[in-house]
């Protein structure tokens, strides 16, 4: 019997053979580096997203409350509590607490280079002291630092309603004032006390940020609490 042996084969793979399979893997890995870049920036987009309507929500949130402390317009005869015109929220709210008396306070909403912000001046029971800071806040000079609430606001805009009238109507100068007040609150008087009024109309805020097609809209009862 005769044994031969192949010493001419050899085992292993062939350059050709790595070459190929070096080009697989590169190919795969591309795929899957591009797949993975997707969902990072898919990741990243859903997040800003979600920062965005927070963001909303969470100043839709802080108006509705300003709205339902809204101050008894008959405390301030001749004077508005709250005013929607342009891109610029003024109101002036009520603050209670327990142990202490009633305050008042001005609260601006404004949007300043497209973020969205909300400054809150001084408490005060001095009608002459509130007014003032009344009129320093409709001519942005009251110095008052301000609250960013969200960036990247292209549009801020209001209707408004109140009981006196059928329909909504664009911006608000002078919505709630003392001879709007009379009827339910009886004279108007000067002096301050905790006499709410009750619902005298609505506010609806649209807002639009970047990224978010329309806009997001929400209503609010004025001195509903």
């Amino acid at each position: 019997m005769h044994c031969k042996s192949r010493r001419g084969s050899t085992l292993g793979f062939t350059l050709i053979e790595l070459l190929v399979a070096i080009s697989i893997l590169g190919i795969v890995a591309v795929l899957g580096w591009r797949g993975l870049d997707a969902i990072v920036r898919a990741r990243e987009k859903l997040n800003d997203e979600m920062l965005q309507t927070r963001g909303v929500q969470l100043a839709f949130a802080q108006i509705e409350n300003d709205c339902a402390h809204l101050m008894n317009p008959a405390m301030l005869p001749g004077q508005s509590v709250l005013t929607a015109a342009g891109t610029k929220l003024m109101l002036i709210r009520s603050l209670f607490d327990e142990s202490q008396p009633v305050l008042y306070q001005v609260v601006v909403y404004d949007v300043v280079d497209g973020v969205l912000s909300r400054r809150e001046l001084t408490p005060t029971r001095e009608i002459p002291v509130l007014l003032a800071e009344w009129q320093s806040a409709a001519q942005d000079v009251d110095g008052t630092p301000v609250i960013p609430l969200q960036k990247m606001t292209q549009s801020f805009s209001f209707r408004t309603w109140k009981q006196s009238e059928s329909g909504w109507r664009m911006n608000g100068e002078d919505l709630l004032s003392a001879s709007d007040a009379k009827q339910f609150s009886g004279i108007a008087t000067a002096g301050v006390s905790s006499q709410r009024p009750p619902i005298l109309g609505g506010l609806e805020v649209a807002m639009q940020v970047q990224g978010h097609e329309g806009s997001m809209t929400k209503i609010f009862l004025l001195g509903a609490n």
